[in-house]
């Protein structure tokens, strides 16, 4: 699932391109045009992935133990917490037993779902064991359970900058629902240290991270 990166022109408030604070050569060129950005965010989305598929499932399984430890250290007490997750796919960070070690520390724990593009996610209850069932892009989703606000959201990044930004997949839904909840969530984004590049060309619609956290530690 990811930002709106493909999908129509930009709805949503947040600053511009930063690459005049990146580079100072960039300060007396135009920022790209959004057709531009489209189609490279496409092309850095695949590269990015096919980096990650790349890397061994061993080498994955250790670095999600290491964002693990990053998300404890970030959110702490778990008690009394709804925090979302998302279920692993084309090699993301696997925080599953994490999201079981929330519930035993005695946190609430939920799954996004994507009801149909353009809209925003919504978020259902889910603990270890409970019903799953196949959902858009066949990512299992609780078969069950209660729609729930998270007052946590883990959001997996294909690719992010060091300002907070975030690159998905480009259907649009986290950041919709980033700006449709209806109270303010801590929203973390997780990804591998290779995922990060110098800007996404952030747009009007884009809503930046709180926190991310890769193998390497926690960026504010």
């Amino acid at each position: 699932m990811g930002d709106l990166d493909d999908e129509g022109p930009a709805q949503y408030a947040s600053p511009p391109c930063f690459m005049h604070e990146l580079d100072p050569e960039f300060r007396a060129m135009p920022a790209p045009e959004w057709p531009e950005v489209r189609r490279w965010r496409k092309a850095e989305r695949a590269r990015l992935i096919e980096g990650r598929l790349e890397i061994s499932a061993d080498a994955r399984a250790a670095m999600a133990g290491l964002i693990a430890a990053g998300l404890d250290q970030i959110i702490g007490d778990m008690h009394g917490k709804m925090v979302s997750l998302y279920w692993p796919f084309r090699g993301e960070p696997d925080l599953r037993s994490w999201l079981a070690s929330v519930n035993a520390r005695g946190g609430k724990t939920a799954l996004p779902i994507a009801i149909e593009l353009g809209r925003p996610l919504i978020f259902r209850a889910y603990a270890p064991g409970d019903k799953l069932e196949r959902g858009v892009w066949n990512i299992p989703i609780p078969a069950a359970g209660p729609e729930v606000i998270p007052d946590i959201v883990i959001a997996p990044l294909v690719g992010f900058e060091a300002q907070g930004y975030r690159l998905g997949y480009g259907g649009g839904f986290f950041d919709r629902t980033l700006a449709a909840l209806p109270r303010r969530a801590l929203v973390i984004g997780v990804g591998y240290e290779v995922a990060r590049i110098p800007t996404i060309y952030p747009q009007p619609h884009d809503i930046p991270m709180d926190r991310i956290v890769t193998e390497a530690g926690v960026i504010n």
